[in-house]
C-alpha cells in the first residue's frame, strides 16, 4: 500500500506532475471548505488563496490599528511632556499631572508617594499627602522594581492610598520614580480588570516614570535653591 506520505513526497519531487497530466487535475474534486459541495482543484486553490488573503488583510488591519493607537498615545505623551516642562512648583506639577492623566488618558485614580526627599517637604511648603509616612515594606518593594508593574495584585498599604475608592479598584499600574535610586511611586488604578493587565507592554509607563521623576527632581532642586537664598538673605 502506498502511504499518503509517499504520495506527498512524490508530488514534491515532481512539481510538474499536474502540468503533465492536465486531464487528471480537471477530474479531481475536493469538498468546498464552507458550502459542502465538490469543487475542482483550481477552485480549491482559489478558495485557499482567498482565505490567506483574508488573514493577511486582518493582520494588516491589526497593524494599522496598533500604529494609530501608538500615534495617539505618542501625541498625548508629547502634550504631557510639554506641560511638565512648564510647571514651576511641585504642587502645580502634581495637580497638572493628575489633570492630564485623567483628561488625556482617562485615568481618574492616581496617587504619588515620595520619600528620601521628604526632609524638604515642610520647608518648601510642599503638599503633605505625597510625603505621608511610608512603611519600610513599601520602600523595599519599590527599591526592587526594575520596571513598572501592571495587574490586579497590589500591597494593601498601596491600595489604601486610594481611600474610599480602594474597594472598587480592580487593576493597578505601579511606576517607580527614580534618579540614582528609587525615591517614590506613581500608582494609577482602574475599576476595569483589563485596564492594567500583567502581560501589557510597559514602554510608555517607563517613559512616563522617567518624565515624572525628572520633573520632580527639577522642581525639588528649585525649591531647595529658594530655601537656601531666603536663608542667606
Amino acid at each position: 500500500m502506498i502511504t499518503p506520505e509517499e504520495i506527498t513526497q512524490y508530488l514534491q519531487d515532481h512539481p510538474k506532475f499536474f502540468e503533465e497530466h492536465p486531464d487528471l487535475m480537471e477530474s479531481l474534486r475536493f469538498p468546498h471548505p464552507y458550502e459542502g459541495r465538490a469543487i475542482s482543484i483550481n477552485e480549491r486553490q482559489v478558495a485557499i488563496l482567498r482565505e490567506k488573503n483574508k488573514l493577511l488583510q486582518d493582520r494588516l488591519q491589526e497593524l494599522i490599528d496598533v500604529g494609530e493607537n501608538n500615534d495617539a498615545i505618542g501625541e498625548k505623551m508629547h502634550r504631557l511632556t510639554v506641560a511638565l516642562l512648564g510647571f514651576s512648583s511641585l504642587p502645580e506639577m502634581l495637580h497638572g499631572l493628575r489633570y492630564h492623566l485623567c483628561e488625556d488618558f482617562s485615568i481618574p485614580h492616581v496617587v504619588i508617594r515620595l520619600w528620601e526627599i521628604d526632609e524638604f517637604g515642610a520647608e518648601a511648603d510642599l503638599p503633605p499627602l505625597e510625603f505621608d509616612e511610608i512603611s519600610n515594606n513599601v520602600r523595599t518593594l519599590a527599591q526592587g522594581m526594575l520596571r513598572p508593574y501592571c495587574g490586579p495584585e497590589v500591597d494593601n498599604e498601596i491600595r489604601q492610598w486610594f481611600d474610599q475608592d480602594a474597594e472598587y479598584l480592580k487593576s493597578f499600574a505601579i511606576i517607580p520614580l527614580k534618579k540614582q535610586s528609587n525615591f517614590g511611586l506613581l500608582v494609577m488604578a482602574s475599576p476595569e480588570v483589563e485596564r492594567f493587565y500583567p502581560d501589557m507592554g510597559t514602554l510608555y509607563l517607563e517613559r512616563l516614570g522617567d518624565m515624572v521623576s525628572n520633573s520632580i527632581t527639577r522642581l525639588m532642586q528649585h525649591a531647595l535653591e529658594i530655601i537656601q537664598r531666603e536663608s542667606a538673605s
